[in-house]
Parts: structure tokens; sequence; C-alpha cells
């Protein structure tokens, strides 16, 4: 199996979250096609095939998660 590039760091990281869906978008590096992994629990990885490399990831849920976690209920949008 061949090495992937995961623990290197990154040129630059960027991410933006959308409120109104509760998503976080995180790239690494500038923007690049890549093949999305859905890796289960509305973790999808953004993977670059031919740099063999992550690209990215997103995260869906990511409020709705960390409420449940502190065991408070997600407050429904306006």
């Amino acid at each position: 199996m061949e090495a992937l590039k995961i623990a290197q760091k990154a040129s630059g990281v960027d991410w933006d979250y959308d409120e109104e869906a509760d998503v976080l978008y995180l790239s690494i590096g500038p923007p690049q096609p890549a093949l999305g992994v859905d890796v289960g629990d509305g973790v999808i990885l953004r993977y670059n095939e031919a740099a063999q490399a992550l690209a990215g990831l997103t995260v869906i849920g990511l409020r709705a998660r960390l409420l449940q976690q502190l065991g408070q209920a997600p407050r429904v949008p306006d």
C-alpha cells in the first residue's frame, strides 16, 4: 500500500462554515480537483488522487454534533 500524505504540514488551510446548512468546509492548500470519500457519520474527506494527498474535508451537522456532545438541544434557526 502506498503512503497517504496526511500528516505533512499544508501550505495553507482555509475554511468556510455554512450556518444555515450547518456544514463546515475545510480546504488544505489551493483549490484542487478532489474525490469525495464518505467515511461515515457526516464526514466527507476530499482526496487528490494525482497528488495522493488529503485536499480537505466536509463535516455535516457540526453545530448539532457539538451541542449533542455538550448535552444541549440544537437551536432551531429563525
